[in-house]
């Protein structure tokens, strides 16, 4: 089939708020055209009427896509006249989840924005699980493997770090150790119940090469025992032999992404029995 020439795609993102629930729709629309070539302008905090119209003015001389997430019902609505009268693609993204819910429960949405951002317990409770992240990251203080909701293991770039950062933004806080032949486990973690550790893995080749590549970056030759094959295979048969031992969950992280890693970590942490996730 043909291919059809297009024009660049323009989309313009309105929220109450920070805008990221907008934001992530759309990079998971997109993420199914990518040879298309897409202008995005991002628009958060638009509260007010005096700051939404010259945003709408903008994205009629741009023919974009609307994209928005106002709960305040004048905005809402004003936006979607607009866009109908100017013949403008525009999706309320909350707008129809909203008004089914409100139907069904009989309650009215409180039409508060940025309500998702409040500064409440929970909000405090991420902040607190990110301190936790940063403080017991690689091992710190192996206090923190009693005191964490969730331990990770694994030998260097495992994602270890960022999966902690990930998690703790979730709410979780988590700690996490290098795992290598030559360095004693903490007695600590022994003491953790194996449902609440994961042992991280990758493929030798995979690790091979983000190995050189950190060699690269830091100014040094990439031919180093860091980034020896078999040393990569003995550091992965070693940790292998210590998640057997514990009984925790396995994970390969080499063809996932951080977000995707965290899911299965969310969904299977009350797994208590070795689990290989390949």
């Amino acid at each position: 089939m043909e291919q059809q020439a297009h024009e660049d795609l323009h989309f313009v993102i309105i929220s109450d708020s920070v805008g990221d629930t907008a934001r992530k729709v759309l990079q998971a629309v997109l993420a199914q055209f990518p040879s298309i070539t897409v202008h995005m302008y991002h628009y958060p905090f638009i509260r007010k009427m005096k700051d939404l119209e010259p945003v709408l003015k903008e994205a009629k001389e741009l023919k974009a896509f609307v994209i928005h997430t106002l709960v305040v019902e004048d905005l809402s609505e004003f936006t979607d006249s607009f866009c109908a009268a100017e013949n403008l693609p525009c999706y309320n993204i909350l707008k129809a989840l909203v008004s089914d819910i409100s139907e069904k429960t009989g309650q009215q949405p409180l039409r508060r924005a940025g309500a998702l951002h409040r500064l409440d317990d929970e909000y405090f409770n991420r902040i607190s699980a990110i301190e936790f992240a940063v403080k017991y990251d690689d091992g710190k203080d192996p206090k923190g493997f009693l005191d964490a909701d969730l331990v990770l293991l694994g030998v260097s770039r495992t994602s270890k770090t960022p999966l902690s950062m990930f998690l703790a933004n979730k709410n979780i806080k988590v700690a996490n150790l290098p795992i290598m032949p030559e360095a004693a486990v903490p007695d600590e973690i022994w003491q953790v119940d194996p449902k609440k550790i994961v042992g991280l893995t990758n493929d030798a080749e995979v690790l091979n090469n983000f190995r050189k590549e950190r060699m690269i970056a830091y100014g040094l030759s990439p031919e180093t025992i860091y980034s020896d094959m078999d040393r990569i295979r003995a550091e992965l048969e070693y940790a292998y032999e210590l998640y057997n031992k514990l009984g925790c969950i396995v994970i390969n992280v080499s063809k996932r992404s951080i977000e995707e890693t965290a899911a299965i970590i969310m969904s299977s942490i009350e797994i208590s029995d070795t689990t290989i996730i390949p």
